[in-house]
């Protein structure tokens, strides 16, 4: 409302602090022009991909894309993440609401290219059967409508949270293409270190490691691919690139260590596995194996590298260095 002076059109300020998350909640909403318009094309939206979203009912009996995604997350322990992405989104798009409630709002008729697009995407995926086409196509839209409603500007404002529900589309049995050269890299590293450096007498068959006394075996299998890892660890990297840094280069090199990062994570458990193996024998290392808070551990160093990483790239160590000269000079 223009006659209102901007301290209360922004939230009065919560005893003891700034204002409520009701309060900047309720301001923003007040803030932000064409709610209805974009109220009703997000229905509308819904309603498209609800009633006509899913065509192939062979594994699942409901036309809804929303139906199917349950299902194909459900299904598969990689494709788990799938049902947080929508709150990450949500989350990273309340982080970023003073910039977009600094964005000048226009509607943009040129943007609704971009929501045809998106439909013709759907009714492609739809008419060949492939689901996640149509996800890609659903998902993209969301996006497209905003700029119908707020402009372009707003479109680039919210390109990053909205990128990442690229990792929202489920790979199902697409995945092996991925797993199976993950699992022979993880296991061929593994196998070195045991027989490297850890002195441990193992012997590896493809994707199996063994003991020669026979005290011992795994097989790597699709599920300790590491893909779960992989998709987690670089949604954390995307993310701190994106907030952290405003250089594209730093991005990229933060966004490229995720793989690494990763396969080195899974390397880590299962490194674990032969050494418990290794000590007190099958049970042990099919204990470490099993065991969901065991199967965490190998995240931290993932994170505490990211961390890191994100420390030297941003120059967060020069002060200290120019602190540790001055120091000295100092002395001298």
């Amino acid at each position: 409302m223009m006659g209102e002076p901007e301290e209360k059109r922004m939230g009065t300020p919560a005893p003891g602090g700034g204002p409520s998350l009701t309060e900047e909640l309720k301001s923003f909403l007040q803030a932000m022009p064409d709610k209805p318009a974009y109220g009703f094309l997000l229905l509308c939206w819904i309603a498209l991909f609800h009633f006509y979203g899913n065509s192939t009912l062979g594994y699942v009996d409901t036309s809804s894309l929303f139906g199917w995604m349950d299902y194909a997350y459900g299904s598969r322990a990689d494709d788990e993440h799938g049902y947080y992405l929508p709150f990450v989104v949500i989350l990273l798009l309340w982080w970023k609401r003073e910039e977009l409630l600094a964005v000048r709002k226009t509607v943009s008729a040129s943007a609704v290219v971009l929501v045809l697009l998106a439909l013709v995407t759907h009714v492609a995926g739809y008419q060949i059967q492939q689901t996640r086409i149509s996800i890609v196509a659903f998902y993209f839209g969301l996006f497209a409508l905003g700029g119908v409603v707020w402009g372009w500007r707003w479109l680039a404002g919210t390109f990053f949270p909205f990128f990442l529900f690229a990792f929202g589309v489920p790979l199902g049995n697409k995945g092996d293409a991925i797993t199976q050269p993950l699992r022979q890299l993880a296991t061929d590293i593994t196998a070195a270190i045991a027989q490297g450096p850890l002195g441990i007498k193992v012997i590896q068959n493809g994707t199996t490691i063994f003991d020669p006394s026979g005290r011992f075996s795994y097989e790597i299998a699709a599920a300790c691919s590491g893909l779960r890892s992989l998709t987690a660890i670089t949604v954390v990297a995307v993310i701190s690139a994106f907030v952290w840094f405003p250089s594209w280069w730093r991005r990229a090199v933060m966004i490229g260590a995720a793989v690494p990062l990763a396969i080195g994570s899974n390397v880590f458990r299962l490194l674990s596995i032969i050494v418990a193996a290794e000590a007190f024998g099958q049970d042990a290392g099919d204990f470490v194996h099993d065991n969901g808070l065991l199967s965490l551990l190998p995240y931290l160093p993932a994170f505490v590298g990211l961390g890191l990483l994100g420390w030297l790239v941003g120059g967060y160590w020069r002060p200290w260095i120019r602190r540790i000269r001055t120091t000295e000079g100092q002395e001298a």
